[in-house]
């Protein structure tokens, strides 16, 4: 399971306007573009955003193009919009 840490902004301030995102997942870090999480997860991978009391997961939204966002979770924080900037 990937842990997603950090997001890019490119040409606005929302979910559409995430361009690249940095991610942890076991000992192993990494980067990439939004497309290569949105194809990832669409084979079948797991993304999630840590918080508390219990993690949220990454969903794909079939807009064109398609971009990201975490799962309703009830909570009025929007998860992958808080997360810091690189």
């Amino acid at each position: 399971m990937r842990y997603i840490t950090q997001i890019r902004l490119e040409g606005g301030a929302l979910h559409e306007h995430i361009a690249r995102l940095r991610w942890k997942e076991g000992n192993e870090v990494g980067e990439g573009s939004r497309l290569e999480l949105v194809q990832w997860l669409k084979a079948g991978g797991d993304a999630r955003v840590q918080t508390w009391p219990r993690d949220v997961k990454v969903e794909v939204i079939d807009a064109r193009p398609p971009y990201l966002r975490t799962k309703a979770n009830g909570i009025l924080t929007d998860n992958l919009l808080e997360l810091p900037r690189f």
